[in-house]
């Protein structure tokens, strides 16, 4: 397979010569090792049986092996957390350690490595990351107040629609046809349920009923439904249902895994705003599993349908699509140093999908609309935030799929989803 480059690839030729140590966090086959085997001279895999005895034998070939030194699926040796964080205290060169996985498995006592060990998720891959399109439209400079916003595609809503179902992780791209395709993502979702959670410290005793909680989860994405009618779609005509604090299991250890990516509500600290909803809007880590999941193809969704599956009782192409959105922003803004957030008041009167704020806390704001020719009842939230925020909104838009990315006469930015980039 050939490596695809990565936008956080970027950041890490920046950074990661100079930092002491680095994690790579996120779920399995998004790309992590093949991320960081690239910038190594010597790796230990610890889910081989082989690296684990070498380790547990030698722990000072963490100091010996050449470096930089690559510690994949670190979590499979929990131990070797603390041995990395102490040997950066006692002054390891930069750029020496890299390190790879999940969250520590469950009941393991590892320290938080703030300080020492720098944390960076990797995400499925973003449309830009996949070729899709040459973005025109930077996330980066808009945050910076840049104006000039141009640019044209051919892409229609047919492409996004292959690109929601088609997958962000690498290994399931890679496959030549849409069947094996499904396969691999059937594959991938049964081993999460038969062996990522049992390693991770948590047993499963009715596989079933987590695959329905996963399910009725994806059918909530670009919602911010409550986990109790999560658990209600989940498990219909049930007078046995599973206890609260099975169903609060199966979401803490699913974001432990990096499964979910929910983007939380957006609460500034100088809130100018009031009544805001401190709820977290749902989003599975690859709109390719919510598909999935809620079994819909590309033709189904191009058909309109997955009504049935959605708990908001709309069909699922929106939904989906501002999913394939909001994974392209969240990569976009990490590389900005920005936050990804969503806004609704708690009347819902108002809300906004995605508010990107950047370290210096300048606010761009999105709206995610299925259409190719977004009308004044689409960009009336932003305008709506853009008098409540003056200023500070540095600017707004409609992310479509249209053709054309240009300027309104009101200040709204129309931009294609295939157009947008860091």
């Amino acid at each position: 397979m050939v490596y695809a480059r990565r936008i956080l690839d970027d950041l890490l030729d920046e950074t990661q010569p100079y930092l002491r140590a680095v994690s790579l966090y996120g779920p399995k086959g998004v790309g992590k090792t093949a991320t960081a085997a690239r910038r190594v001279r010597s790796t230990l895999a610890l889910d081989q049986e082989s690296d684990r005895q070498r380790l547990r034998a030698d722990p000072g070939l963490l100091q010996t092996l050449p470096g930089p030194l690559l510690i994949d699926e670190w979590q499979r040796w929990p131990e070797v957390w603390d041995r990395v964080r102490r040997a950066v205290d006692d002054g390891a060169e930069r750029g020496r350690f890299l390190l790879t996985g999940s969250s520590a498995p469950r009941g393991a006592t590892v320290h938080s490595g703030a300080g020492r060990i720098v944390g960076l998720r990797l995400r499925p891959m973003s449309l830009v990351e996949r070729g899709f399109e040459t973005p025109t439209v930077s996330l980066a400079a808009m945050l910076a107040g840049e104006t000039d916003i141009s640019g044209e595609t051919g892409r229609v809503l047919a492409d996004y629609v292959g690109e929601i179902v088609a997958s962000g992780l690498p290994a399931v791209r890679d496959e030549p046809t849409t069947r094996l395709r499904r396969l691999a993502i059937d594959g991938y979702i049964d081993n999460i349920v038969q062996r990522e959670f049992p390693e991770a410290g948590y047993p499963v005793r009715r596989p079933e009923a987590l695959r329905a909680w996963l399910t009725a989860y994806a059918a909530a994405s670009s919602s911010t439904a409550k986990y109790s009618v999560i658990l209600d779609a989940a498990t219909p005509n049930e007078g046995n249902k599973p206890a609260k604090v099975t169903t609060l299991t199966f979401r803490d250890a699913l974001a432990g895994l990096w499964l979910l990516d929910p983007t939380p509500a957006w609460l500034p600290a100088d809130n100018p705003l009031a009544r805001l909803s401190q709820a977290a809007k749902h989003q599975l880590a690859d709109p390719a599993l919510t598909a999935r999941l809620l079994n819909l193809d590309a033709a189904s969704l191009m058909a309109g349908r997955g009504s049935r599956a959605a708990i908001h009782g709309g069909a699922m192409l929106g939904p989906l699509f501002e999913s394939l959105v909001t994974l392209g922003v969240q990569v976009f803004a990490a590389a900005a140093e920005a936050r990804v957030f969503h806004m609704r008041d708690r009347d819902g009167r108002h809300e906004v999908d995605l508010i990107v704020e950047g370290p210096g806390g300048a606010v761009v704001a999105l709206e995610v609309k299925l259409t190719a020719t977004p009308d004044d009842g689409d960009l009336r939230h932003l305008v709506w935030l853009k008098q409540q925020l003056g200023d500070r909104l540095v600017d707004m838009a409609v992310v479509t799929t249209g053709r054309h990315a240009y300027r309104r006469s009101d200040g709204v930015a129309v931009v294609p989803a295939a157009l947008l980039g860091p």
